[in-house]
């Protein structure tokens, strides 16, 4: 091989010890020194809310099943699921032609006692005229007899007299007594039949709606079973479970926002109402009944919802977005830019809310804070650009 030959193989080794070496270069550089894209955030004052989140289901205050009083069959259903009703408004109608006439037979017996009482009062007061007159004449016979103007066996015969003129009258009150208890019978007798004859009527207890129809026409209902089920719209709540280790965060009167499984992104006011005394032993959880101040266009009772209590609001302090924290060995902290490089800041931590923590210690406003928008990891003094932020940055 001559030596133009043995020249030319060691340039081209090393032009290509010159591309691996260039190569290494460029992979070292977008490695260790090539500027990490980030996201940048301004760290400024503002308003910090700390919630307790719970979950459960709409329900009413007061609610009831409206039923029947006595065994009937309905003859009419005058309202429906959906209806609203007003306190005293006829919603449900029974047969009722047997106590009509059980009615019809109670007045009857009731005139008849009254009759009857008509009489013995008469025959009372005959019997008390009667008495009295006889009374009269005893007297005046025995004034007679002590003036030995009459005989001893008239004045036995007045005594006689008198004797069955006051049992008479004894029997006649008796009489009398007797069938003013059995007009008080009778009376009796019709109030419960009228009552019975009332209670073929079912009315609406209270304002309300009617949320569910447990019964058609013409079927034989009995006491106690449902017809409807009746609810006051006037007070609705959410009865959450939520866990006992938030209990001493709770008081009633607290804001709250009510988010139904309907509509996920629409929130709705509500505060606490009042707070469970009793904890499931199994869950370790209690009731927060949470009031709705207002409602969805559609809902329904026992459709679910989450509830997020707010125990702490703080203004006029130092937030930082959840999602530029991250912990360092047992330290929380994050990323600020510093002269165009990442400088690690650990931070202490106050009130931690749904999307923001408040920052007691480590940031002030102006500063700004950085996260990586690429899978590139940041690490402290590597240096970082600007690749987006938000607004007001």
């Amino acid at each position: 091989m001559g030596m133009e030959s043995l020249r030319s193989l060691n340039s081209f080794k090393w032009a290509k010890y010159l591309v691996i070496l260039v190569a290494l270069a460029g992979v070292v550089y977008w490695l260790r020194f090539r500027p990490v894209p980030v996201h940048g955030y301004r760290i400024s004052k503002g308003e910090i809310v700390a919630e307790v989140m719970g979950t459960g289901t709409l329900e009413s205050r007061m609610q009831t099943a409206v039923s029947s009083k006595i065994s009937g069959r309905i003859v009419a259903l005058l309202v429906d699921q959906g209806d609203r009703v007003e306190a005293g408004q006829v919603l449900v109608r029974l047969d009722d032609s047997e106590l009509v006439q059980q009615v019809e037979i109670a007045r009857s017996a009731l005139a008849a006692a009254k009759a009857a009482v008509d009489r013995v009062e008469a025959d009372e007061r005959r019997t008390k005229a009667v008495m009295d007159k006889v009374l009269r004449d005893h007297e005046r016979n025995r004034r007679l007899f002590a003036n030995k103007s009459i005989s001893v066996n008239e004045i036995e015969n007045s005594e006689k007299s008198l004797t069955v003129a006051e049992a008479d009258f004894a029997s006649a009150r008796a009489a009398s007594v007797e069938k003013k208890k059995n007009l008080i019978v009778a009376q009796n007798t019709l109030d419960y039949n009228l009552a019975r004859l009332d209670d073929t009527v079912i009315k609406a207890p209270f304002n309300g709606l009617i949320v569910r129809r447990d019964r058609e026409p013409g079927d034989v209902v009995v006491p106690g079973s449902s017809i409807f089920v009746l609810i006051s719209t006037q007070e609705l709540w959410i009865r959450a479970w939520v866990d006992e280790t938030d209990l001493a965060k709770l008081s009633p009167g607290q804001a709250s926002r009510i988010v139904f499984r309907s509509e996920p992104d629409h929130p709705y006011p509500g505060k606490v109402a009042r707070l469970g005394r009793e904890t499931d032993r199994e869950t370790r959880q209690f009731v927060v009944d949470v009031e709705v101040n207002a409602l969805p266009v559609n809902w329904s009772v026992g459709q679910r919802a989450e509830v997020y209590i707010q125990t702490v609001r703080k203004t006029d302090v130092v937030v930082v977005p959840l999602r530029f924290l991250l912990r360092n060995k047992d330290r929380i902290g994050l990323y600020l830019v510093d002269g165009g490089q990442a400088s690690w800041r650990p931070l202490n931590i106050g009130v931690r809310g749904r999307e923001a923590v408040e920052v007691l210690g480590g940031l002030a406003p102006g500063d700004t804070v950085i996260t990586s928008v690429g899978p590139r990891e940041i690490t402290d003094g590597r240096r970082v650009k600007l690749f987006s932020h938000e607004p007001g940055l």
